[in-house]
């Protein structure tokens, strides 16, 4: 009875899913993931970040290698070259082909990252030691060095679930792969909330506790990911294989699409690599302070274009698949204009609220540290909407199956941010000119891009009317900076305020009447993504009156 009820909620939670209910339940678990990170973030800074600095810093470096394989390896260089090869075949009727593929990328990722994971615990010691973090103390160096090693199966684990709920994604099944992110998290907060405390196992003590602790829950938190991915995985009919099947099509298609997105993907994290190490070098604190600061701007990219390019990708790749460019020019201005349209407002209130949303994770009595995060987010808040936009821009090479040209792209932006990086480091410029560097660049990265794009559409894709809209939304987002701006002198951020209780509701107000400014500014320079939500207002509202 147990394993029928199981069976039916696995059923029920598979069905395929409108572009419309996959764009909600995606960003509705990249919430729920978000809120979980800012628990998780603010437990373990409440920890560390004021008590133990140099811990903190060596832990949120300890990431960056094991990260930077996954992303290499896998990552979106997968799901942006498997999807499109995968429902090629399962269009074409040819399930066969479409099983083979999917065993094969899962069975050669999963031994290329086996053997990435060996190596890093092999030279986590000079790769901590002089690429990563050459700032930290001695003391936290070493402990870098041993969390690294730790850390360093991650990418195996990762590399299985990616592959597994990218299947889940090519088929419109969203719902475990939205929410396998959230029990990553979960893990994490395991691991600061009882194993720092130690391990005990039968009466028998097999681990101390400390922040290695934390490192333990994150391992944790990968499993747990990998078996809710797995999960997703019932009814839909996989025929696994233990074999790598080197003369399928679709494989070989993928390994010709795969290296230049996985290299895109390594460049952009060496930006990453660069980041950590100048900000080691700015004193106990700049690493997480930075780090920090790129989370909290990564949560809104993640909410918005991630969440709706990804829900608009198999369209896309399907309107091309059928050969029909008119449709796929309509559907992609439709995700660019959803995009922007909330991503402006987004980014505005984040700049004027900055205070309040640091204090969200790093509310540690601990002034300069919880400053320094708020300014470096500020000067991130244009790169939440360039970053929100490039991932619709660069899935619509995507759907091309072209992955060179965004590379190349990529190639140049990140050489630009790392060349303004140096240049804003040697200014003593602080970390806020890293984040400077970040914005600069992703602001060039998506200019080029939809340049790029709109020459290849003969100047189709983005139209007049397009435009025309963009300059209206900017105009209504300024008035809405305005308005945050003034509810911030309204309802101002006080040092004493130390407690979520007080600080979510005022933060709550401000964005509360600068999302109702935006509205009704939207709404009367006659954006058409405003009239859906005032048409059920004033149905709510009204549905009483004849």
């Amino acid at each position: 009875m147990r394993r029928f009820r199981f069976r039916s909620v696995v059923a029920l939670a598979n069905i395929k899913l409108s572009v419309k209910s996959a764009a909600i339940v995606l960003a509705s678990s990249t919430l729920i993931s978000a809120l979980l990170g800012l628990f998780r973030d603010r437990l373990l800074n409440s920890y560390y970040l004021g008590t133990y600095p140099t811990g903190i810093d060596a832990y949120t470096a300890a990431f960056t290698i094991p990260d930077f394989m996954f992303f290499i390896l896998t990552s979106g260089a997968l799901a942006v070259s498997f999807i499109p090869v995968f429902n090629q075949r399962l269009a074409s009727g040819n399930k066969k082909s479409a099983w083979e593929l999917s065993s094969s990328v899962i069975n050669l990722l999963a031994l290329l990252t086996l053997i990435a994971s060996i190596l890093i615990m092999v030279f986590a010691d000079p790769l901590i030691r002089y690429v990563v973090s050459p700032g930290l103390d001695e003391s936290g160096m070493v402990l870098a060095i041993n969390m690294t090693r730790v850390i360093a199966i991650n990418p195996f684990l990762f590399s299985i679930a990616t592959v597994v709920t990218s299947i889940q994604q090519a088929v419109g099944r969203f719902v475990f792969y939205a929410f396998a992110p959230a029990i990553y998290n979960i893990g994490i907060i395991i691991g600061i909330t009882w194993f720092t405390g130690g391990i005990n196992l039968f009466g028998i003590q097999i681990f101390e506790g400390g922040i290695m602790g934390v490192a333990i829950g994150v391992i944790l938190g990968a499993v747990m990911q990998l078996i809710v991915s797995l999960i997703g995985l019932f009814g839909l009919g996989m025929d696994y294989d233990f074999k790598v099947y080197w003369k399928n099509q679709g494989f070989r298609s993928i390994l010709k699409l795969l290296p230049a997105r996985s290299l895109d993907q390594g460049i952009d994290y060496v930006n990453g690599i660069v980041n950590t190490n100048l900000s080691s070098r700015m004193g106990a604190g700049a690493v997480r302070s930075f780090n920090q600061a790129s989370a909290l701007h990564q949560m809104p990219v993640n909410l918005i274009g991630v969440a709706i390019s990804t829900a608009f990708f198999p369209k896309l790749t399907e309107e091309l698949g059928n050969g029909d460019r008119r449709e796929f020019n309509e559907t992609f201005r439709r995700a660019l204009r959803t995009i922007i349209w909330i991503a402006l407002p987004v980014s505005v209130i984040a700049f004027f609220g900055r205070g309040y949303v640091t204090s969200f994770i790093s509310n540690i009595g601990n002034n300069d540290s919880n400053g320094t995060i708020a300014s470096v987010l500020g000067t991130l808040c244009l790169a939440i909407f360039a970053r929100s936009v490039f991932h619709i821009a660069s899935r619509g090479f995507y759907a091309y199956q072209d992955t060179k040209t965004p590379f190349i792209v990529s190639i140049f932006a990140i050489g630009l941010t790392i060349i303004l990086s140096v240049w804003f480091y040697s200014l003593n410029w602080g970390v806020d000119g890293l984040g400077l560097a970040q914005s600069i660049g992703a602001i060039v990265e998506i200019i080029i891009l939809l340049y790029i794009l709109q020459k290849r559409s003969d100047n189709e894709l983005l139209d007049k009317a397009f435009w025309r809209a963009t300059i209206r939304m900017l105009f209504a987002a300024v008035i809405t900076g305005c308005v945050a701006f003034s509810m911030t002198k309204f309802v101002p951020l006080m040092a004493t305020d130390t407690s979520l209780v007080i600080t979510i509701p005022k933060f709550l107000v401000i964005s509360l009447i600068s999302v109702i400014a935006y509205f009704v500014a939207s709404y009367f320079l006659d954006l058409k993504e405003a009239k859906p939500i005032f048409d059920y207002v004033k149905k709510k509202l009204f549905k009483n009156v004849k």
